[in-house]
C-alpha cells in the first residue's frame, strides 16, 4: 500500500480529493447544524389553538380566533384518511428514517434540469421533512434549507415515533381557508368532522399541501379532480383502496361546501367585552404566554345567557326604532373615499355589518335618480328610496326590495341594556348599541351618561341612614343653594314645575320629586350623600346638590350594579362576564369567585360541621335601609313613574330617570333575581324632545325585555331582612294606623310600610283619625256630586247633600 502510494500520483490526488471532500462535508454538516433548533422541543410543541367560549348553560357560543384549528389525536384520525395523505405525500413514511433517499434524487434531479427557468421544482420531501419545515424552519427555497431539512428529520425520527410525527402533521399541515390540520380543513370544506369524510372527501384533503390556495377554488376545479383522482389511483396502488372504491370516488364531485363565518352567538358587546378581559388577564398572543387568546386553546365559561341576549337585543332595538319613528335618513354608517380603490373592497375590509330581518350593509357606487349600491361580496343593485344628501361613499343599511334594494336607516339615537344577577354579579344579557357590527363601542360599559332621577334611590338611602323614615314628612318645596361669589344662587325645581307642601319620603321618591330629593340630601348631608354614591359603586363625586340629581356621569353597568346591591339587602358583587377560565388540558387557572374552602376537599370526614363558603361579595350598605328603599321603589312600579310596568303582575322594583333637555331617559330595576337596567341617548348629547320621558320611552324596552323572558320571572317577593318591621301606616300622612288592613289597590290609603327597630311612626291621634275620615267622607261627596252633576237632567239640579255629625261619628267608630 505504501509503495502504491509513493509511485501513484493519481491515488495520491484522489486521496487528497476524497479527504477535502470529506473535510468539505464535515464543515458544511457543522456550519448548518450547529445553529439548528433541537427536534426534542417538538415533545413539547403545542400547537397554537383557538380560545372556545362557553355560555351560562355549557353550550359553546363562540371562538376567538384568527386561524381554523382543531388539535386531534392519532386514534382520532381515521384510517382512509391517513393512507390518502401517504399515499399523496409519502408512501414510505413507516419504512424511511426521515428521508427519502430515491424522492431526494428525484428532487435533486428536478432542480438540476429547471436550475436558471424560475420555475419551482418538486419537494421530494417526506412527512418528517415538512414537519420540520413548517415546525422548526422557515419556508425559504433554498438548498441550504433542504438541507436543514434532512438533518432535522434526521434528528425528529430518533426523538419521536411515527404515529407521533403523524399526529404533529395531520394537526399543523395548513390547508387552505385559514384551516391548519385536518379537522379544520373538514370543516371548512365539507362541514364535517374527519371521521364522517367519504373516500373521496378524504383523497380531496390530501391534495391540498401541495396547493392549498388554488385546489380549493371554484375555478380551478377541474384540476383538482384530476390530482384527487390521481391520489385515489395511488391509494389503489399501493393497497390503501379496492379499485371499485377509487372508481366510485372518482364519479363524485368536489361537493365544496361555500366559506362560511364560524358560529357565534349574537352577542358581539358581550363577547367582545370577554375578549378584552382575557387579553388584559393572558395576553393575545403566543409571544405573550402559553395560555394566551389567539393560541392558547383556552376553554372560558362565561354568564351569556342567549335567551336573555336575544331579548335584551330586541327589545333594546324596538324602543330605538320606536324613537326613531319616521324620522328621514340622516347620514351615513360611515364614508369611504373613492380615491382609496374599489368602493366595494373596501367595505370588505371595514368589517361593518348588520344582523337585522334582511338588512345589508352596503356602499353607494352610483348617486342621484339612478343610484346603485355594492355589497362586500361583490354584488351590485340598484338603490331606492335614496334621499339627494346620499353621496358616492356612502356606507348605509339597505334591505331588499323587488329587483334592487331600498334604503333604510339604522336609529341614529343609541343607547345599552345590561342585566345582571343581584346574587351574584354575573352579567346575563349586555347590548350596548344597535348592533355590535356597526361599531364596538359598548354603550353598556364605556358610555358616561348622566343617570338624572336613577340616583334618587341613594339620596334616600343616606337620608334613611340619617335617621330618617319613608314616612318622614319632607317639603315639596323651593331649595336655593349659595354656590359662591362666583357662581351665585343656584335654586332646583321639579321635573315639569309645581310643588308645594310636605310629603312622606315614599310619596317624594314614587313621583320622583326633585325638590323633596334635594332637602332629603341637605339634610342627610352631601358628603354622606357622595359617600353613599361612592361605596356602591356609581362614582366619585364633588359634594354639591345637583349630583343629587343626577348630574354626574356613570355606566349602565355600574347603575345595575348599585340596583343589584339594593335587591339583595346591601351586600355587592363585582360585575362580572367570565366565570372561570381553563387551559387546554381543562385545569382552571382562574375564576371570578375567589372564595376558598379548604376543608371542602378533606379525604375523610372529620365529624366537624359541614364546610360552608363565606358570603361572598361585599356590604355596601346597611340590609334593612337597602330594603326600605326597594320597599319604596316597589310604589314607583304600583302607582309611580313607572306605572306603566304595573300590568306585568311580578314583583318589581325600579325607577325611571330623565335628564335636563333631556338627553337622556332611563329606567333601571327589576325583581330579586334579575335587575336590569337601559337608557336611550344621542352619542354626542343633544335634546331628544320635550316629550321624551324615562316612564315612556326607557320603561317600555325594560318591559319588552321581561315579556320576552317571563319564564325567567317569578312571582317571589322581596324578603325583608332581619331588624325591618312591617307596619300599617296611611300612605298619604305616613302616620301610623291600626283598624284597616292593605289591599292590591294600588291606591289603597293603608299600607305597609318597612321601618327599622324604633323609628316606626307613633299612632294618630283621635284627632288626626277625625280630620282623615272627615275629609275621606268630604271626597267622596265630592265625588258623588260630580257624579250626579253629569247625570241629571240640565232643569233639575240635584240638591246638595249636607253630612251629618252622627254620620261623621258612626264612620269613624266603625273604622
Amino acid at each position: 500500500m505504501c509503495a502504491n502510494w509513493a509511485h501513484s500520483t493519481r491515488l495520491r490526488i484522489l486521496t487528497y480529493l476524497a479527504g477535502l471532500v470529506l473535510a468539505l462535508l464535515v464543515l458544511a454538516w457543522v456550519l448548518l447544524a450547529r445553529n439548528l433548533p433541537e427536534a426534542s422541543t417538538l415533545l413539547e410543541y403545542e400547537t397554537p389553538l383557538p380560545t372556545v367560549v362557553r355560555g351560562i348553560d355549557g353550550e359553546i357560543v363562540h371562538s376567538y380566533a384568527r386561524e381554523r384549528r382543531v388539535q386531534l389525536q392519532y386514534a382520532d384520525f381515521p384510517k382512509p384518511l391517513i393512507e390518502a395523505f401517504l399515499a399523496a405525500e409519502d408512501k414510505t413514511f413507516f419504512s424511511h428514517g426521515g428521508v427519502d433517499l430515491f424522492g431526494t434524487l428525484n428532487a435533486v434531479f428536478d432542480y438540476a434540469t429547471k436550475f436558471g427557468s424560475g420555475e419551482r421544482a418538486v419537494g421530494g420531501s417526506t412527512i418528517t421533512q415538512q414537519v420540520a419545515k413548517n415546525l422548526l424552519l422557515s419556508d425559504e427555497y433554498s438548498v441550504t434549507r433542504k438541507l436543514k431539512e434532512m438533518i432535522l428529520a434526521r434528528r425528529i425520527e430518533q426523538v419521536m415515533t411515527k404515529p407521533e410525527i403523524l399526529e404533529l402533521y395531520l394537526n399543523e399541515i395548513p390547508l387552505g381557508r385559514r384551516s391548519f390540520g385536518v379537522q379544520a380543513a373538514s370543516r371548512a370544506y365539507f362541514d364535517k368532522d374527519v371521521a364522517d369524510l367519504e373516500l373521496s372527501e378524504a383523497a380531496f384533503l390530501a391534495i391540498l399541501p401541495k396547493a392549498p390556495e388554488r385546489y380549493g377554488r371554484a375555478r380551478y376545479q377541474d384540476m383538482a379532480i384530476e390530482r384527487r383522482n390521481f391520489v385515489l389511483d395511488q391509494m389503489v396502488a399501493n393497497g390503501f383502496a379496492t379499485p371499485s372504491a377509487a372508481a366510485e370516488a372518482k364519479s363524485r364531485p368536489l361537493g365544496l361546501v361555500q366559506q362560511r363565518t364560524e358560529r357565534s352567538a349574537d352577542a358581539g358587546y358581550f363577547l367582545e367585552e370577554v375578549r378584552r378581559q382575557l387579553i388584559e388577564q393572558f395576553g393575545e398572543t403566543a409571544e405573550d404566554g402559553q395560555d394566551s387568546v389567539y393560541a392558547g386553546g383556552l376553554w372560558v365559561r362565561t354568564s351569556l345567557d342567549t335567551e336573555m341576549q336575544d331579548a335584551a337585543r330586541d327589545a333594546l332595538r324596538a324602543g330605538l326604532l320606536r324613537y326613531h319613528g319616521n324620522r328621514p335618513w340622516t347620514k351615513p354608517i360611515a364614508t369611504l373615499n373613492p380615491d382609496n380603490g374599489d368602493l366595494t373592497s373596501q367595505l370588505a375590509s371595514s368589517n361593518l355589518s348588520i344582523s337585522y330581518r334582511d338588512w345589508r350593509v352596503g356602499v353607494v357606487t352610483e348617486a342621484g335618480s339612478g343610484a346603485t349600491i355594492g355589497f362586500s361580496d361583490g354584488e351590485t343593485a340598484s338603490l331606492s328610496g335614496a334621499p339627494a344628501a346620499v353621496k358616492v361613499g356612502d356606507v348605509v343599511a339597505a334591505e331588499s326590495s323587488g329587483n334592487g334594494y331600498r334604503l333604510r336607516t339604522v336609529p341614529e339615537v343609541s343607547g345599552a341594556f345590561l342585566a345582571q344577577s343581584p346574587q351574584t354579579g354575573r352579567i346575563m344579557a349586555m347590548q350596548g348599541g344597535f348592533d355590535s357590527r356597526l361599531g364596538s363601542f359598548n354603550r353598556a360599559t364605556q358610555a358616561l351618561r348622566q343617570p338624572g332621577s336613577t340616583i334618587k334611590p341613594f339620596v334616600y338611602a343616606a337620608g334613611l341612614d340619617h335617621g330618617m323614615t319613608p314616612a318622614s314628612q319632607v317639603p315639596d318645596q323651593t331649595f336655593c343653594f349659595w354656590q359662591g361669589a362666583n357662581l351665585g344662587e343656584k335654586c332646583f325645581r321639579n321635573f315639569g314645575g309645581g310643588g308645594g307642601g310636605t310629603h312622606t319620603m315614599r310619596w317624594g321618591l314614587e313621583q320622583s320629586r326633585n325638590l323633596m330629593t334635594v332637602h332629603i340630601a341637605m339634610e342627610a348631608g352631601m358628603p354622606q350623600v357622595t359617600k353613599t354614591f361612592a361605596q356602591v359603586g356609581i362614582g366619585q363625586y364633588d359634594n354639591y346638590p345637583s349630583f343629587a340629581l343626577g348630574a354626574g356621569d356613570t355606566t349602565v353597568e355600574k347603575m345595575v350594579n348599585a340596583y343589584a346591591a339594593l335587591a339583595n339587602w346591601g351586600r355587592q358583587y363585582a360585575p362580572s362576564v367570565i366565570d372561570y377560565v381553563q387551559d387546554r388540558r381543562g385545569k382552571v387557572i382562574w375564576r371570578s369567585d375567589q372564595r376558598q374552602c379548604d376543608s371542602c376537599n378533606m379525604p375523610e370526614w372529620d365529624g366537624s360541621p359541614m364546610p360552608r363558603f363565606e358570603p361572598g361579595g361585599k356590604q355596601v350598605m346597611d340590609p334593612r335601609t337597602a330594603f326600605q328603599v326597594v320597599h319604596m321603589l316597589q310604589g314607583v312600579i304600583t302607582r309611580g313613574t313607572a306605572v306603566r310596568l304595573r300590568d306585568l303582575n311580578l314583583p318589581l322594583f325600579g325607577k325611571t330617570g330623565t335628564t335636563s333637555g333631556p338627553t337622556n331617559a332611563w329606567f333601571v330595576g327589576g325583581s330579586p333575581d334579575i335587575v336590569a337596567g337601559t337608557y336611550i341617548g344621542y352619542d354626542q348629547p343633544r335634546n331628544l324632545g320635550g316629550w321624551v320621558q324615562g316612564g315612556n320611552t326607557a320603561a317600555p324596552i325594560f318591559k319588552q325585555f321581561v315579556e320576552e323572558t317571563r319564564d325567567r320571572w317569578t312571582a317571589d317577593d322581596f324578603v325583608a331582612p332581619p331588624g325591618v318591621r312591617m307596619v300599617k301606616i296611611d300612605r298619604r300622612s305616613g302616620k301610623r294606623v291600626f283598624a284597616g288592613s292593605p289591599s292590591d289597590d294600588p291606591q289603597a290609603a293603608v299600607i305597609w310600610e318597612a321601618f327599622k327597630p324604633d323609628t316606626e311612626p307613633p299612632r294618630a291621634t283621635r284627632t288626626d283619625e277625625l280630620a282623615a275620615r272627615r275629609n275621606e267622607i268630604l271626597e267622596l261627596l265630592r265625588r258623588a256630586r260630580q257624579g250626579a252633576r253629569q247625570n241629571a237632567p240640565p232643569v233639575a239640579a240635584a240638591p246638595r247633600a249636607q253630612p251629618q255629625p252622627a254620620v261623621i261619628e258612626e264612620a269613624v267608630a266603625a273604622d
